[in-house]
């Protein structure tokens, strides 16, 4: 069964919206640690728009569960942080300084060198590496060329094409993990995915790891609360 990480940005995101703590993240982090998550997972971006970097250092020494922290290691405070912070894995993921959220994967063979370096820094502290990559099978060689423990396939298309035709929606993606598979890399997902669409998602995709899902997992707890949203996730994956 893969574990659920769930993507707390959008909590902070309403905290930083009235300048005060309400909602706890540190509380909130806990809760849905208690209420099932198996991973809490942030994306601090320059702009500390949500997550900010002291959140991280707050909420590592209290977590039980695995802590992922995802961002562009092209920015050396966020390589800073990650270093000094020590998370159970870090999601490398190429979005730009100003990006509303993140729309494509690394080009691994482009950037090789460059990834190759990074990721021997972050593995040397002992920190799980995984790359964030689109269902190409060219792209999912060049992250086990780089040295990453795992990828993170992002789900977008899938999402957006689910309804019209989840078997072709789904397809690439299916390619895409055997071969992950074969290669020995480990396999987590995420973006857009949500209650529609995970099950048929998590059914079909040879050993998945891990999904990180924040904006929808979020938006059904408004409706649905927290504790109950966490728990039918968690039922998709079964």
């Amino acid at each position: 069964m893969a574990k659920l990480s769930v993507n707390i940005n959008k909590l902070a995101l309403i905290r930083n919206s009235r300048g005060g703590n309400n909602p706890n993240i540190l509380k909130s982090a806990l809760d849905c640690e208690l209420f099932g998550a198996e991973g809490i997972t942030v994306h601090p971006r320059p702009d500390e728009r949500h997550i900010k970097y002291a959140d991280v250092f707050e909420l590592k020494p209290i977590l039980k569960t695995e802590f992922n922290i995802e961002g562009n290691p092209r920015e050396d405070k966020f390589v800073e942080m990650v270093l000094k912070s020590k998370p159970t894995q870090v999601t490398l993921v190429p979005d730009s300084t100003d990006q509303l959220t993140s729309d494509h994967g690394w080009d691994t063979v482009t950037h090789q060198e460059f990834l190759k370096n990074i990721i021997s820094i972050f593995k040397e502290a002992g920190i799980r590496t995984s790359v964030f990559v689109d269902p190409i099978i060219e792209m999912i060689d060049g992250a086990k060329l780089v040295g990453s423990d795992r990828i993170e396939l992002y789900t977008e298309a899938y999402a957006a094409n689910y309804i019209l035709d989840k078997e072709k929606a789904i397809e690439p993606y299916i390619i895409a993990a055997k071969h992950a598979n074969t290669l020995g890399l480990g396999i987590n997902a995420g973006h857009d995915l949500s209650l529609e669409n995970l099950a048929y998602f998590s059914k079909n995709i040879p050993e998945l790891l891990e999904v990180s899902i924040g904006h929808a997992l979020v938006c059904d707890a408004i409706y649905l609360g927290l504790e109950n949203t966490i728990q039918l996730y968690k039922r998709c994956l079964k």
